[in-house]
């Protein structure tokens, strides 16, 4: 089973083939948020060094949210659009689990965090179990101190993740010593290795989409349109 997997949440853009638990190529390059001139490239390069069509792929998936908004239909749309083309599946993966998916198997809980702006991140907590990472909280958009009280009531050493460590590492240090941990630099960002993993485990249980089904999980409205209610209200 080939799964092509692309993750464009965040500002690395990323694109991986795998077959089965076999990795066959990836590449992530994480450089200004110009998506839309990088990805259909990298997706080509990719598959013209595997020497595969876009036939010979059996699934695509796409990282589906939380994270940037437009960087988040770009990824989706390629995908549906491939996939619409060669009459194949999607599996959307929520970037959460991807993440947390980079972290190797461990006794700590493993805490994903990724930039929402003005001291919010997008988070989830995980813990591992028999069949992988299992998530034990809501995804929430919530700021960094309600984070760092969520993960001092489970009186348990986590290992934090995602973009948010770079902006808010230290200050999760501070506050929860040595109950905090941060995740090694090849391991910190998104990889679309880790979509393409936990879309297989999601085709193993049958949860396929057509693309028609696929669409980005924001979590929350945009400023925009939060600025505009605001807006509206006062009106």
């Amino acid at each position: 089973m080939k799964i092509l997997a692309v993750d464009t949440s965040s500002s690395v853009a990323a694109v991986a083939v795998m077959d089965n638990e076999k990795l066959l190529g990836e590449y992530s390059i994480n450089h200004k948020k110009t998506h839309s001139q990088k990805l259909m490239p990298m997706i080509k390069e990719l598959m013209s060094s595997l020497e595969l069509l876009p036939e010979n792929i059996d699934i695509y998936a796409a990282s589906s949210g939380p994270g940037s908004f437009t960087g988040l239909r770009i990824g989706v749309t390629a995908v549906k659009a491939v996939a619409y083309a060669v009459q194949k599946p999607v599996i959307s993966v929520p970037t959460l689990d991807a993440i947390a998916y980079n972290i190797p198997v461990c006794e700590s809980l493993v805490c994903p965090i990724m930039d929402a702006r003005n001291s919010q991140v997008y988070t989830a907590l995980y813990r591992r179990g028999d069949g992988g990472h299992e998530r034990i909280s809501d995804y929430v958009g919530v700021h960094i101190s309600e984070l760092i009280e969520m993960v001092r009531d489970k009186h348990r050493k986590v290992i934090f993740a995602g973009d948010a460590v770079e902006i808010h590492g230290e200050h999760l240090k501070s506050e929860l010593k040595d109950f905090c941990e941060m995740a090694p630099a090849n391991l910190l960002l998104q990889k679309a290795s880790s979509v393409a993993y936990v879309a297989l485990l999601k085709a193993r249980r049958g949860e396929m989409e057509s693309c028609f089904e696929m669409v980005p999980y924001y979590l929350r409205k945009s400023q925009a349109e939060r600025e505009l209610e605001k807006r509206c209200q006062v009106d």
